[in-house]
């Protein structure tokens, strides 16, 4: 595969980067996934400052090649999360759920290079005028926190492509070459990987929970909670009851009283597949294996040259 603006701009052999996942992306996913060539993000969301820091190090010593940090701007630890990154001197960092413009140039002077996930082409301009170095258009298809709009990754990607000349990452249902593929001749120039490396041999996530994902059909995850943040869960216990409090017209603040404190941390970590709150994105139906992140690349890129090479000669 040639060199782009992607793949340039991060130092990276391919255009893939695995999202920072809470619970999934620790020091041992993400420094698999740039060994093998993308670049891995550490999740955040679910480190506290110190650990984070842990985790930092760690990475520091697995790894030579490009990586970074994902931080949800909406997280109450932001500011200590954006001071921590500067600190550790940390390559890249990728924001979402919050404003760009809260610590772009902070990340810039401090010679760090900045992604900004969206949910809409209007979130896209806003990137370009805050001065990020690449966009992640996300679609509905993914896992764990979505965009209000409910926009899928078909229809955002050209829209978010129209938007903005920087540099665009896809994300969103993607989970095969053919999906890169098709992610790319739409505009985007690489593609963030949620759900097949949260399955993959170094997430962090427990087994309870990686074998309940790869057996999953179409249909099993939804989105819920709109009040608070819409979110993408497997349907469960904890998601009906979830979903009945909604319907029945609970507010934001009861909604949150009924999830508690440490409901992801619950399900995806301690594997409690039941009472748990259980992320995924919507491609976890097309993934019937948990393989090393190494052989998941290899796959993902073999399967993008096959998808090239059959377009050009149809």
């Amino acid at each position: 595969m040639k060199e782009n603006r992607i793949t340039q701009l991060f130092g990276i052999k391919y255009p893939i980067i695995a999202g920072g996942m809470v619970w999934c992306s620790s020091w041992r996913l993400t420094s698999a996934v740039s060994n093998a060539g993308g670049l891995g993000l550490l999740g955040a969301g679910s480190l506290p400052p110190d650990l984070l820091r842990e985790h930092i190090h760690k990475m520091k010593e697995a790894t030579d090649k490009p990586w970074g940090v994902n931080i949800p701007l909406m997280n109450p630890a932001a500011e200590d999360f954006a001071n921590l990154v500067i600190e550790e001197q940390v390559p890249v960092v990728f924001t979402s759920a919050g404003s760009p413009k809260k610590y772009t140039a902070r990340f810039h002077e401090a010679g760090i290079k900045v992604a900004h996930v969206v949910s809409s082409s209007k979130f896209a301009r806003k990137c370009e005028e805050a001065g990020v170095d690449a966009v992640v258009a996300e679609g509905f298809e993914a896992g764990g926190h979505n965009g209000k709009e409910e926009t899928t990754t078909m229809v955002l990607v050209p829209e978010a492509r129209k938007a903005t000349t920087l540099p665009l990452i896809a994300a969103g249902g993607i989970a095969s070459g053919q999906a890169m593929m098709a992610a790319m001749a739409l505009g985007a120039e690489g593609v963030q990987i949620g759900t097949l490396f949260a399955l993959s041999e170094e997430s962090s996530a427990s087994d309870a929970f990686k074998q309940l994902c790869i057996n999953l059909n179409e249909g099993d995850t939804m989105l819920a909670l709109k009040r608070l943040s819409p979110t993408r869960l497997i349907k469960n216990a904890f998601f009906d009851r979830m979903n009945t409090a909604e319907e029945g017209g609970a507010t934001a603040d009861e909604l949150r009283e009924m999830i508690g404190f440490g409901a992801t941390r619950r399900g995806i970590f301690e594997g409690d597949i039941e009472n748990g709150e259980l992320e995924i994105g919507q491609a976890v139906s097309s993934i019937k294996a948990i393989k090393p992140v190494a052989q998941i690349i290899e796959e993902l890129m073999a399967d993008f040259e096959v998808t090239r090479k059959r377009l050009l000669n149809s």
